[in-house]
């Protein structure tokens, strides 16, 4: 019988230890003294003792590198010649052709490495067990030394504590003491990886997980996530300061944070924990780089695999019963959460298939290029129902992308296919409304023995069903089963796994002096059409564009070039990426009605014709056919129209494609409304957006929904919004990217505040909305000027700021003034006058702090290369 790993395919056995717990009990806090890092340190280890790791004491790779041959031996039952380990050790461990990415390869995916012996016979060596991970020995080591010239150190370093597993230190803890920010954790492991985690035999760059922790709080992080958006064009790396924001929080299933190291340890170093963690829960892309799963994500995947593992009768297979949904919010990840899902799923026993089904081919797209990314090749996407019929007749095709329309097509072609016998898992993508019709009906009709699953940020409760006689199954649970998990846009706010939104309701009929902003209620729909309101509209976007998405500040981005080459390439041979700077973020208009979309264009167009060709925003518009207009204002859920720009009406179809002329006119393209051409627009639409090429999209309801982009931080809304809508379409705006981004900029142009607050509550809580909106202008005014004025007093200019105290006050009090500034410059209200600063003023204090962070930079100890450890500096801003 063939060895399952040996085809990639690890045997899943899901036991009673849950990666995740359940629930901790936080009640067993012991308020203590003053801790020292070194008595941080001393009980950390004291602790993973007592969870049963081996401690040892190695600080050299003198030290390191036989306790790693010893482990080896151990774990693969052998024991080494001195010749057999020396190349062993030198071609598959420690090659000095090899950095970070090669190193997570060979534990991620390649831990099975090839011995050749002294007799001519060859071996396989695990460099970790991922089928029994009990077997895995662990180990702690800590101040781990670096000497000043080793290997071209250029400084003398001692490493906290680090994990070593069957040798292999593999996970590193970086510890700050309390009351010091738990960021310049994360920048000292910065400093080791860039200076000396490669020294010697460049063992510590098999790191996979970096661990940070001033007692407080504690984060943990993969080991190239401060590579994100740094590729240079020449080739060479390129270090961002945001990436500390992709850090995440330890939590339980209930999502419960767990900041405090001690109960941090408990659960996150319980040894099936770190070790299903490494062994499963990690993703290395086919960029290499390596993700590792949030808590949450961990948790519904989990709960997943145990409604598969126990179908049984009482949860007979083919009906809801068997499945059930997970609600995830909007931008925390479900694409991640489900392919590994999918990929554990096809290592259960007797399951036969996993597909995954989209409702749209944008997504398909999408989360066909998101699925190779994770891994190339695990799964197969279809461009016909031929093609998916091979597919699904193929035993060596385990997990299948496609649409839904392309799975009915298939059913209602082939009635009596032998798959419809076989075991399969069938996750649905965004298993919102789109998911309930007839042609769902009819593939659980036809398939006998599934498990079926969805994933959706915004379910269908019985509140926002709707009252469509079309939707008879309305709420999500009862087409998809129970709900298996949650994570709500609440708990990734707190977590800072997406951003909160400001809301602007701006006037577009009336203007008073003094009056709040607010939109009149209009009750007509030709009103609002108004040429004299719709040109008022775009006259205040082009006016307020540069502030909304923050056109003066500059970052480092990584774009996919060669775009159009990408497009029209199925195996996407000529993609690249480049590391370029590019200023500010990009825009969404979301408008009520096709009429409404082409006015704006022609607005757009119009008031720039007077602008320098070079300084006008690159505006695009799309929209396509919907085939039940009469039935959009049912509910609250958006319709994602088709893909058929056929179908349009002849003036509707002729405006686009003059709109696709200009587009092409602007980026050297040849898009069309034609079938294949207006896909192909969609596409290449989609990554300008996402490279920041292109300003402000006008759409009707298409990239409101299922869209990502980092880049996109303002939508202007002009169309009424409700609960599921309202929130998708929000959502297109709160992706994480760095510290200038700190929300989703919301700008409407009628009064969606009640909608709002209900959407809010139900994919929230009743307390939900003073986490995820931010507060009224006058509130970060209030705190700004107190700020300023604090400054003012203590350090006037023309008054040396002598002393570490008062220098340290002053970088902590200025640099408060730089976020809040970073807030309130967005806001319409705020404006020079309101500044306090002169220019003079500002520019004085912004060169002390810039001298007090290159001073303190480059201070020197000895045994380490500090930082100062009681200041967060926020360059970036």
């Amino acid at each position: 019988m063939t060895d399952p790993v040996s085809k990639g395919i690890n045997p899943i056995v899901v036991g009673n230890d849950s990666t995740v717990v359940a629930e901790f009990d936080f009640s067993k806090v012991t308020s203590e003294g003053y801790q020292s890092e070194a008595q941080l340190e001393a009980q950390f280890i004291k602790q993973l003792a007592a969870q049963q790791y081996e401690i040892l004491n190695v600080t050299t790779e003198l030290e390191l590198v036989p306790n790693l041959r010893k482990q080896l031996e151990k774990l693969n039952d052998i024991i080494f010649s001195e010749n057999e380990w020396k190349r062993f050790f030198e071609q598959n461990i420690a090659s000095a052709n090899e950095g970070i990415r090669e190193k997570a390869r060979k534990i991620q995916t390649d831990y099975i490495q090839i011995l050749n012996r002294d007799d001519g016979t060859s071996k396989n060596i695990r460099l970790i067990d991922k089928t029994h991970i009990h077997n895995n020995n662990l180990q702690v080591i800590s101040q781990y030394k670096v000497a000043k010239g080793e290997g071209g150190a250029k400084h003398s370093y001692r490493y906290d504590v680090t994990i070593l597993v069957n040798g292999l230190p593999l996970v590193h803890v970086e510890l700050k003491k309390r009351g010091v920010n738990i960021k310049e954790a994360f920048n000292q492991i910065n400093k080791y990886q860039n200076n000396a985690f490669w020294v010697g035999s460049g063992l510590f760059e098999y790191a996979q997980l970096f661990v940070i922790s001033n007692g407080t709080f504690t984060k943990y992080y993969s080991n190239t996530t401060r590579y994100h958006h740094v590729e240079g064009s020449n080739g060479k790396k390129k270090k961002v300061s945001n990436s500390f924001e992709f850090t995440s929080w330890w939590a339980d299933a209930k999502n419960q944070p767990i900041k405090d190291l001690n109960q941090f340890t408990k659960t996150f170093f319980a040894k099936h924990t770190i070790l299903n963690i490494l062994t499963k829960y990690c993703v290395l892309t086919v960029d290499q780089d390596l993700m590792v799963m949030r808590p949450y994500q961990i948790a519904a995947t989990e709960k997943i695999l145990q409604r598969i593992e126990s179908s049984h009768k009482e949860r007979p297979l083919g009906t809801a019963q068997a499945g059930g949904y997970v609600w995830h919010t909007t931008g925390s990840g479900k694409t991640l959460t489900s392919f590994k899902a999918a990929q554990l799923a096809t290592g259960v026993q007797d399951v036969e298939k996993v597909l995954f089904v989209v409702d749209r081919k944008d997504l398909d797209y999408q989360t066909m290029r998101e699925y190779d990314k994770f891994q190339k090749g695990a799964a197969n996407s279809n461009s016909s129902t031929n093609e998916l019929k091979k597919q699904l007749e193929d035993p060596e095709a385990k997990i299948i992308i496609t649409t839904i329309q392309k799975l009915s097509r298939f059913v209602d072609k082939y009635k009596d296919h032998p798959v419809y016998k076989q075991r399969i898992v069938m996750i649905f993508d965004e298993c919102h409304r789109s998911q309930f019709g007839d042609m769902h009906k009819a593939i659980t009709k036809n398939f006998k023995r599934y498990n079926l699953f969805g994933f959706t940020g915004t379910p269908i409760f019985a509140k926002n069903m709707g009252n469509s006689p079309k939707n008879k199954r309305a709420t999500t649970e009862q087409v998809f089963g129970d709900q298996l998990h949650i994570y709500s846009i609440v708990d990734a706010i707190n977590d800072n796994n997406v951003l909160p939104f400001r809301i602007d309701y701006t006037n577009t009929v009336k203007a008073h002096i003094g009056e709040d902003k607010q939109v009149e209620a209009i009750d007509t729909e030709s009103a609002l059409l108004h040429p004299n309101r719709l040109k008022k509209i775009t006259t205040y976007i082009l006016d307020h564009f540069d502030k909304h998405t923050k056109r003066s500040s500059p970052y480092t981005h990584t774009i996919v070039s060669n775009t159009a080459e990408v497009i029209r390439s199925k195996r996407k041979k000529s993609e690249t990426k480049v590391a370029t700077t590019v200023n500010g973020f990009n825009a969404i208009f979301a408008t009520a009605s096709i009429e409404a979309a082409k006015i704006y264009y022609n607005q757009f167009r119009a008031q720039q014709m007077t602008v320098p060709e070079t300084e006008r925003l690159k505006v695009g518009l799309i929209y396509s056919y919907a085939a039940n207009p009469e039935e959009k204002d049912i509910d609250d859920v958006l319709d994602d129209d088709s893909f058929d720009a056929l179908g349009l009406s002849s003036d509707d179809r002729e405006f686009l494609a003059d709109a696709i002329s200009d587009y092409n006119d602007n980026f050297g393209t040849s898009w069309d409304t034609e079938s294949e051409g207006f896909q192909s627009y969609y596409k290449d639409l989609s990554m300008r957006m996402k490279n920041r090429e292109l300003d402000i999209l006008i759409v009707v309801n298409m990239f409101l929904t299922g869209f990502d982009a980092t880049t996109l931080n303002t939508l202007y809304v002009d169309k009424n919004l409700r609960y599921h809508g309202l929130i998708q379409a929000f959502s297109r705006t709160n992706r994480i990217l760095n510290s200038v981004k700190t929300y989703g900029n919301i700008v409407s142009f009628r009064n969606l505040e009640k909608e709002t607050e209900e959407a809010i509550a139900l994919y929230g809580n009743k307390d939900a909305k003073g986490i995820v909106i931010l507060k009224p202008y006058r509130e970060y005014y209030g705190d700004y000027v107190t700020q300023v004025e604090a400054l003012l007093n203590r350090f006037p200019i023309g008054q040396e700021i002598v002393g570490e105290t008062n220098q340290k006050d002053f970088v902590s009090n200025f640099g408060s003034i730089l976020r809040l500034s970073n807030i309130l410059n967005s806001f319409d209200e705020f404006d020079k006058n309101q500044i306090i600063f002169s220019d003079r003023q500002w520019q004085d204090y912004n060169s002390y702090y810039l001298y007090f962070y290159d001073i303190w930079r480059k201070q020197v100890d000895p045994e380490k290369e500090p930082i100062h450890e009681d200041l967060l500096f926020e360059i970036e801003l």
